[in-house]
């Protein structure tokens, strides 16, 4: 799996939206710069890679969404989310026909052809995923969702701080209750029980 490329800058004491939009620009490049080849069935990782930057990207648009305009903020997310999808559906028989490779590799002979069986509709699937995946990318590209996620990075603002909730006012204390004297006179205060002058 590609590591997460640094976020240059990035310290806690920066301003929230100066943070958001940092990341969120880092984190677009990063899912658009796994896209090169990840077609191509015969090297998994990349569609693993482009898949979790996705994840990256969602989760910090997720984060920082206080800091974007709704209207601009919305529909690129939705974008994220249906690119991160057809990932998922190209990924899946990615990972199952890797493992039946391994189960084929440990068999014996006369296995194989059950292990290919079975593989058929998984292969089926995996094309179909592609073409899906395809599709994404086509329609990424076309609506210019890199450039788009750019803009939405750079339009980051500070969002409002909520209103403190109005605190009602606290009761009054309640006054001391007069110490009750016992059958001699005596109270707390006075345990002599004797009269005031």
């Amino acid at each position: 799996m590609a590591k997460a490329r640094e976020i240059e800058g990035l310290r806690a004491d920066l301003p929230f939206a100066e943070a958001a939009a940092a990341t969120v620009a880092v984190r677009a490049d990063e899912l658009f710069e796994h896209a090169a080849g990840v077609l191509d069935t015969t090297d998994i990782e990349r569609v693993h890679d482009m898949r979790v930057a996705s994840r990256r990207l969602r989760a910090v648009l997720e984060i920082y969404a206080p800091c974007f305009p709704r209207q601009q903020f919305k529909p690129l997310l939705k974008e994220v989310k249906a690119l991160a999808d057809a990932l998922g559906e190209r990924r899946d028989p990615d990972v199952l026909l890797d493992r039946l490779a391994e189960l084929e590799g440990v068999l014996p002979k006369a296995s194989r052809a059950g292990i290919e069986a079975f593989a058929a509709p998984v292969r089926a699937a995996q094309e179909e995923g592609n073409a899906t995946l395809a599709a994404a990318l086509e329609h990424a590209e076309r609506g210019g969702l890199r450039d788009r996620l750019a803009l939405l990075a750079a339009s980051a603002v500070e969002p409002e701080a909520p209103e403190a909730p109005e605190v009602a006012d606290a009761p009054a204390p309640a006054a001391e209750p007069e110490p009750a004297a016992g059958a001699d006179g005596a109270t707390a205060a006075d345990p002599a029980g004797m009269p005031g002058p």
